[in-house]
């Protein structure tokens, strides 16, 4: 017999189910079918031809049968087509503008994706439209889905890198792609040099897919081991003791400003170079507890001046 119920507002048509169908599997990972049918208004037998059409159209829609099982959006190197509904597509708007240097450049691939969302979004609850800031080099592209491509197959990769003026050749292991900062930013292990790397995706020149393959590290947590590589590597020392275990001093300190190690009494010492003391002061300054800085002449010079700043700014006397 053939189902006759409706969608209150919705259409009927079943290309209008079968989007709202990924709508809601994507929205509830492990639906089962009998709840599918009745978000769809139809029988749960209905709601599995719509999945079958998703299916069709080479979207990787994985079931799991037993108690606890039911359909969810697989992942594939090809994106599913994704569905916002308008508050989740205005938040990633709003939460994109406020973090990302490049997001109202066209040219970035961030702004790219944003200029869909915006264009799609009611002139009702659409935010207005950024102007360019001229925010500085955005990655290319055609590289981001080179690197991302070689990451998911785990292949090795030719790459020349800008190092100021001059350019370096390199054989990597792309691990991961990350955005931090407003940049892109490959980890990965140059075979070249025998060491981990951390390269700016907008410094590639030309990227060089190579027959060889690899298997990346197990467990990689890709944005902590970027975060970690920016606290190191600058000109100027730090060192600090805090008054407070390392458990308490995650909450203020992240890892891209020091690496935490347990210190005796109870204490954390941070570890960390800058190639600005001044700044790293002011970081300092943020932690709620009392803390000592150790062997760093550049660092000691920059928070006794902040703490003059400090106590003129206190008013008279």
């Amino acid at each position: 017999m053939r189902d006759t119920r409706t969608i209150p507002g919705r259409s009927t048509s079943p290309t209008a189910r079968a989007l709202l169908a990924l709508e809601l599997i994507q929205a509830r990972p492990g639906i089962t079918a009998d709840d599918l049918g009745a978000g769809l208004g139809v029988t749960g037998r209905a709601a599995r031809r719509y999945v079958a059409i998703l299916r069709e159209a080479d979207l990787p829609i994985e079931s799991a049968s037993g108690p606890y099982g039911g359909y969810r959006v697989g992942r594939g190197l090809r994106l599913p087509p994704l569905m916002f509904t308008a508050a989740e597509a205005t938040g990633l708007v709003m939460a994109t503008l406020e973090g990302h240097r490049g997001a109202a450049d066209p040219a970035d691939v961030v702004g790219g994706a944003l200029a869909k969302i915006l264009r799609v979004l009611p002139d009702r609850v659409a935010p207005p439209r950024p102007e360019p800031t001229g925010a500085g080099n955005v990655a290319s592209a055609e590289h981001l889905d080179r690197l991302l491509a070689a990451c998911e197959s785990g292949r090795l990769l030719g790459v020349s890198y800008r190092i100021g003026e001059s350019t370096s050749e390199m054989h990597v292991e792309p691990w991961a792609v990350v955005l931090r900062h407003g940049h892109w930013y490959l980890l990965c292990w140059s075979r070249s040099r025998d060491a981990q790397r951390v390269l700016r995706v907008d410094r590639i020149a030309g990227v060089q897919s190579l027959p060889e393959t690899f298997a990346p590290p197990e467990g990689l947590d890709a944005m902590a081991v970027v975060e970690a590589h920016f606290s190191q590597g600058w000109r100027y020392a730090v060192e600090v003791l805090v008054d407070a275990p390392p458990v308490w001093v995650r909450r203020w300190v992240s890892p891209s400003l020091a690496r935490l190690e347990e210190a005796e009494g109870d204490r954390t010492r941070m570890v960390a170079t800058t190639e600005d003391p001044d700044w790293y002061a002011r970081q300092l300054a943020a932690i709620p507890v009392t803390f000592r800085v150790v062997d760093a002449p550049e660092l000691s010079a920059a928070v006794e001046e902040l703490g003059r700043r400090l106590s003129a700014a206190s008013g008279p006397g």
